[in-house]
């Protein structure tokens, strides 16, 4: 006869093991109707899995080096905005696709927000040069920049960056008070950059100013490929009217021929004080600027002037010549060739003698006031400069 004891062991060890099978079961059940439910669930093991996706891109042209764009994401399927529908346009993108490898979709969609300025035509018809210059021209011209607010800003300035106006002077040879002069004539040392986006004003007038259609193409393309270079979004410059840049107003063509980065940090910022000195006296050493040389001197006219005889930066005499039509430096003696400027002025005519450096500082604005009023403020300011020394 069978132990009554035992027999009570062995029901509930089965009923143990029934309840453990149960379970396991259950277990097993669950876990697939979770797995069928959830197919693909273990994308959810990472964090970034459970982060919203991304919106889609629209899709990018299949042209050769698409890399090769400029910042900024811009795409359209074809040009829209103020410049839809305008040749000149559609052919600049057509060459920019092809010779400097911009993709068609990211062009058409950069063009398509820039916006076509009238003013600026307006002005720039308002502008055009003028054959005969008015009586009294070079005292009105002078009184702009010849002033205690251009002086004064100059002075300071020079304080605040004297460190590096001295280095570009020992690198290039070219002196604080012409690089002074250059800012002050531009920008009044940053005081006054410019309001405009200079892909708006280059798009206006390389689309829509047939009288110089040519060189403010040539200008558009080299703002892309400076954005290119710099890794920057080729709208986000802001400059004058016509497209020049920086405290020093460089062109985009400019920039990439002169620009340099003079503080190290890897950028070319023509913003930046430190990279503006530095790219401006890299201009005047890249165009012949000689090291300790004078600019301009006095000039004595003996009798009447020849009305024949040219004047003006681009005009060359010998000391020979200028002696056989009656002229003379005012102060000492004249070797190699010079120009003769003859300035207006309210008391009458003025004359003086350009060096080879005079013509230097006219490759930055082909003009004898402009050259004259930087090398005159520049020197202004060292004067007064030098008084806190």
């Amino acid at each position: 006869m069978v132990d009554p004891s035992l027999l009570l062991m062995v029901r509930m060890t089965l009923k143990d093991i029934s309840s453990v099978m149960v379970h396991r079961y259950l277990l097993i059940l669950l876990s697939v109707m979770v797995l069928s439910a959830c197919s693909g669930c273990a994308e959810l093991e990472s964090p970034e899995a459970l982060a919203p996706a991304p919106p889609a891109q629209p899709p990018r042209s299949s042209a050769p080096r698409a890399e090769g764009n400029a910042g900024g994401f811009y795409a359209a399927s074809s040009l829209t905005g103020d410049f839809r529908g305008y040749p000149e346009a559609e052919r600049f993108i057509d060459k920019m696709v092809k010779a400097q490898g911009f993709s068609r979709d990211y062009l058409d969609g950069l063009l398509s927000q820039a916006k076509r300025k009238t003013w600026t035509i307006e002005y720039m018809n308002r502008e055009k040069p003028t054959t005969q210059p008015k009586p009294g021209g070079w005292t009105r011209y002078r009184a702009k920049f010849l002033d205690d607010r251009h002086i004064e800003a100059g002075v300071d300035f020079w304080s605040r960056h004297e460190s590096a106006l001295k280095r570009a002077t020992r690198e290039t040879g070219v002196p604080p008070e012409v690089i002074l002069g250059i800012m002050g004539v531009e920008t009044i040392y940053g005081a006054n950059l410019g309001t405009h986006r200079v892909l708006d004003a280059l798009a206006t007038l390389a689309f829509d100013y047939p009288r110089r259609a040519d060189y403010f193409l040539s200008e558009l393309e080299s703002l892309l490929i400076m954005a290119r270079e710099e890794s920057l979004d080729p709208s986000r410059p802001i400059g004058s009217f016509a497209g020049a840049m920086g405290l020093g107003q460089f062109m985009p063509s400019s920039f990439l021929k002169y620009a340099v980065d003079f503080d190290g940090n890897g950028r070319k910022d023509l913003w930046d004080p430190e990279d503006a000195i530095g790219s401006i006296a890299h201009y005047f050493q890249a165009h012949g600027w000689q090291t300790g040389e004078p600019v301009v001197t006095d000039a004595v006219v003996m009798g009447h002037l020849e009305p024949e005889l040219k004047t003006g930066f681009d005009s060359h005499y010998s000391p020979s010549a200028l002696r056989d039509y009656g002229i003379r430096p005012a102060r000492g003696e004249v070797f190699g060739e010079t120009s003769l400027l003859a300035l207006s002025t309210t008391n009458g005519d003025q004359y003086l003698l350009g060096f080879p450096n005079f013509y230097v500082i006219t490759r930055y604005n082909h003009s004898t006031y402009y050259a004259l009023a930087v090398y005159q403020l520049g020197q202004a300011i060292k004067q007064r400069y030098s008084g806190f020394d």
